[in-house]
């Protein structure tokens, strides 16, 4: 790519500064692999833990939920408090930093210190707080449930630490060009995860349906489940103290933060950290909702297998996110460096093609895996929904709420993207004002649904709101981007979602007939055990991929084209589809 006249500029603007010492020595490209590499490893292991999981405590029982309850909490109080100051307010002022003759020695230096004492002291704020946590965020819990959570929450309250040490060092560490590091760290957690839940089925034995769960549960039980995960998250933080000792300057304890910058970034952060304060304060209320299931299973007969709680739901969305993960995150990303040159330099009609490029070319994978997870429901439930006699009613509970997620998927990662629209034109005010909107209607509807609705059916409510109200966050996003940037071209965007939708119910209908064949629809193989299942889903699965890829080809689905076309370059097996 020839260089341009800015490129030029900036060159000659950077002068002698040490800022090259801040690109990795072997390329953007090695470093982008290398950090998805250790993402996808991680998600990976982060299934096979969820699942475990499942197996010794259930996924449809009182211990998941609460216990999901107490280790959920730290995580989205840190994104709520600590997650947002850090990397929206702070890493702007390390970069600069770290382009300083020092390399940013002082004021890393200044910016660990400040971190560890107050997150030292939020989090022992937090941990003496753990009951009044537990009581604000449930719904209907007795008094035994909420001992029990707080029993939990004493021991993964302190994460919030961790999870702050953790993002601080990593963004030091990728300010200095240590992007691996950040990336891989969260494997050794999940590794860690793992051995503990696997040691807890040798010492505890697996959960088994029909027991008094909650009278049979003992304080030894507590201290190995939830102490072995917040051990976990300290050892993806600490593992991080290693390279940063070997970045080449020294880091030392330094006291006196004046002049760090951190009111003038947070004037500029500010819509953003609103956007995060409103969507994790919303998270936290919806899961408050779904948490009245787990109160109300507890008085069913049958024990209320069938009833998803917050696990399941949890579980739900990290099976729908993944996709969207994979796929449109990584083509957003890309995309996004265009766009924002494009604002920058004011070509609109630029940036309009590159929006309705984006938006087109997510229709194939996006459309596919929607018809994928709808299909396979039953199956993916199945995985995550022990090993218990009724562990096929709790994989059935999981199924139905990733159907409810899928139907919004397509929608989700629309809005992903037009979000990003704005932030390229540097307006973080707008996405701040479509969250506020979607949060206010969306917790309007499952607060007043929950008046008149019995706990039992308000993950449903609350998981099916959330698929109906990507919907209306699009139309909203869709009509500000054409009244701000001009029409980008609805038309095609919609047709190639039509073209990709046909071609992927179509596969669906091919997997559909295999997944009967395999017991699927009767309670058959598919149901029996998580490798059946396991098996299930890669069967019917490729099965849909061979027969997608099959129809896009008939149907000449020019974004096909698109996709293939440069990876056929490098991959000569592709070069038959792309024709």
């Amino acid at each position: 790519m020839p260089h341009t006249s800015e490129d030029q500029d900036r060159r000659q603007h950077d002068g002698d500064k040490p800022a090259d010492t801040h690109i990795p020595q072997g390329g953007m490209a090695r470093a982008s692999a290398l950090m998805a590499s250790g993402t996808l490893i991680s998600r990976v292991l982060g299934f096979i833990r969820t699942a475990l999981l499942a197996v010794a405590i259930g996924s449809t029982a009182l211990v998941a939920d609460v216990f999901e309850k107490a280790n959920t909490i730290p995580n989205v109080i840190y994104m709520l408090l600590a997650g947002g100051m850090f990397n929206v307010v702070l890493v702007p002022q390390l970069i600069k930093a770290a382009k300083r003759p020092d390399r940013g020695a002082d004021y890393t230096s200044r910016l660990l210190t400040l971190s560890v004492i107050v997150l030292g002291a939020f989090t022992i704020l937090l941990t003496l707080a753990a009951y009044p946590l537990m009581v604000a965020l449930t719904k209907d819990w007795t008094e035994p449930m909420l001992a029990l959570g707080t029993a939990f929450a004493v021991w993964t309250l302190p994460q919030v630490f961790f999870y702050g040490l953790y993002a601080v060092i990593g963004q030091i560490l990728n300010a200095n060009a240590k992007f691996g590091w950040y990336m891989w760290a969260p494997v050794l957690n999940n590794l860690i995860a793992i051995g503990v839940i696997g040691s807890y089925i040798v010492m505890f034995g697996r959960f088994t349906a029909g027991t008094d769960q909650a009278a049979e549960w003992t304080t030894q039980q507590t201290v190995w489940l939830a102490a072995g995960h917040t051990i976990g998250i300290a050892a993806q933080a600490v593992i991080l103290i290693w390279p940063l000792m070997k970045i080449g300057f020294p880091i030392r304890p330094k006291f006196g933060w004046k002049g760090m910058g951190l009111r003038s970034t947070g004037q500029i952060a500010a819509w953003t950290l609103a956007t995060m304060l409103i969507s994790n304060i919303a998270n936290l209320l919806y899961m408050r909702l779904i948490s009245g299931a787990t109160a109300s299973r507890e008085q069913m007969l049958d024990g209320g297998a069938s009833v998803p709680g917050e696990y399941a739901a949890n579980t739900a969305q990290l099976i729908t996110v993944l996709p969207h993960s994979v796929f449109v995150l990584s083509l957003a990303t890309v995309l996004f460096n265009q766009l924002a040159r494009s604002m920058d330099l004011g070509r609109y009609g630029r940036a309009r093609e590159i929006i309705n490029e984006g938006l087109r070319l997510f229709a194939i994978p996006v459309m596919f895996s929607m018809v994928a997870v709808i299909v396979l429901a039953g199956p993916l439930g199945r995985l995550f929904g022990g090993s218990a006699e009724t562990a096929h009613l709790s994989g059935a509970a999981i199924g139905q709420l990733l159907i409810l997620l899928a139907l919004g998927m397509p929608f989700r990662s629309a809005n992903f993207y037009l979000m990003r629209v704005f932030y390229s034109a540097e307006d973080a005010r707008t996405p701040m004002l479509v969250h506020t909107i979607i949060a206010a209607l969306c917790l309007g509807c499952a607060y007043g649904g929950a008046l008149v609705l019995p706990n039992e059916v308000l993950p449903f409510l609350v998981i099916g709101l959330f698929s109906l109200f990507h919907v209306v966050q699009y139309v909203l996003c869709h009509m500000w981007v054409v009244r701000r940037w001009g029409d980008y071209d609805v038309r095609t965007v919609v047709a190639a979602y039509a073209r990709s939708g046909w071609a992927a119910v179509i596969a669906g209908l091919a997997g559909a007939a295999v997944l009967w064949a395999m017991g699927g629809y009767s309670w058959g193989f598919a149901w029996q055990s998580i490798p059946a299942a396991l098996v299930t889903c890669a069967v019917v699965g490729a099965v849909m991929s061979v027969v997608f890829v099959l129809m896009l080809r008939t149907m000449r689905v020019k974004e096909f084209a698109d996709v293939i076309e440069p990876l056929s370059r490098r991959i000569p097996a592709l070069r038959r589809l792309s024709r």
